[in-house]
Order: C-alpha cells, then structure tokens, then sequence
C-alpha cells in the first residue's frame, strides 16, 4: 500500500484536501491528520475492518481502547449511555481542547473501539483540519496518536509519513505541531480519576468539578 501526502494550511484546509481524506475514511481507509500536540490516525468507528487496520498499522495491542475526536457537544452526547453532570461541566469549560474525557459508551460503539471496557475516551480538539474533516462527514472518528506503539508520537506530517509509510493511506501535512499532550480524566465511577495529566493541570480539573 502506498502511502499519500496532501500539504495543507492548518488554518485553513483546502475543501479538496478534506474531501478527498473523507472519501479515503469513507472507504475504510486510515489518514493521518494534525492535533494541538501531535499528529493523530483517524477512521470510522463504525467500521470494523477500519478498526482493525488502525491497531494493524500501530503495532497496537487489541485489547486497548481506541479515543474518538467529536465535532461538538451534540456528538458525543449522541456517543455515551449516560450524561452526568461532570461531563457537562468539563467539556463546556475545556472543549475545544486537549482534555479527553472517558465516559460510558454508547451501545452503539462497536466493542473493539472501547477494548472490551465499555467506556470511550471522548475528545474535542481546536485543530481545523480535523473540525473540517469531522464537519465533512458528519460522525465522528477514531483519533490515536500517530505512532508505532511504544515509539514517540509524530509531530509533522513529514514524520508521520517517514514513519508509517505503508501502513496508513493519507497523511495531511499541515507541518509541525508542538503542545503538550491532553489531560485525561475518566468520569465512569462514582469519583473521578485523572488518567494523564497533560496540557490542562489535574488542579484546574478539580476546580472545575468542584463547581457549585
């Protein structure tokens, strides 16, 4: 399988760029695309086979959840079996950005996106080409870092290429990123647990849950 790099503005994705990554998602392709921190795999959900390329190409270990970029609130209200009152409160004060928020899933989500757990890492980036590219196809997508497991995360387009030439479909090279990874914080059982602390402090997470 070769590999195909389109240059893009990150500002600004040309429509054509975004059409043409829809259409390769569509088609049960992977594509690569940049985030706040790193570049990110991205494929349908819904499509098993998709799912499997991506753990396929990453060297992943199966029985490990993928995380799902959403495109607003709406969308990943429509992705869990349970609202809370936690959830609410993180995701208006931090989306869009790095926070990944891990909630009951739907049933709608296959298993193997969740790992056999039951509970989806949502998240809601500031990065334009993946909001163009969500807004484009109307759902949302699998978003794992762009990487072979274990190795560091891509950081460029150019990288990601080098690394996962063969393995992935598309790459949208919007050049090189350079924050800090999301903060993670699960929301499932009664009390919340920080995952990883990243780009957004666990004390600025506490705060925010603590509001009256």
């Amino acid at each position: 399988m070769a590999t195909d790099l389109i240059q893009v503005d990150p500002d600004q994705p040309r429509p054509e760029a975004i059409a043409r990554a829809g259409a390769a998602i569509r088609a049960g392709c992977i594509v690569a695309v940049p985030t706040e921190a790193l570049y990110a795999l991205v494929a349908d959900p819904f499509n098993l086979r998709a799912v499997g390329r991506v753990f396929a190409a990453k060297g992943r270990e199966e029985q490990r959840s993928l995380p799902v970029l959403v495109h607003d609130l709406f969308m990943a209200e429509d992705l869990t079996s349970e609202t809370s009152a936690r959830f609410y409160l993180l995701a208006r004060r931090f989306w869009p950005g790095p926070l990944t928020i891990v909630v009951p899933a739907a049933a709608k989500i296959p298993l193997k996106v969740t790992g056999n757990t039951g509970r989806l890492a949502l998240r809601h980036s500031r990065s334009k080409v993946a909001g163009a590219l969500l807004e484009h196809l109307g759902q949302p997508l699998i978003a794992t870092s762009a990487n072979i497991s274990g190795q560091p995360t891509c950081r460029s387009g150019i990288e990601t290429f080098a690394v996962l030439d063969g393995r992935i479909d598309l790459v949208l090279d919007a050049g090189p990123v350079s924050g800090t990874w999301a903060t993670t914080v699960d929301i499932t059982e009664p009390y919340w647990r920080l995952i990883r602390e990243g780009a957004i402090p666990e004390k600025a997470v506490a705060e925010c849950l603590t509001q009256r």
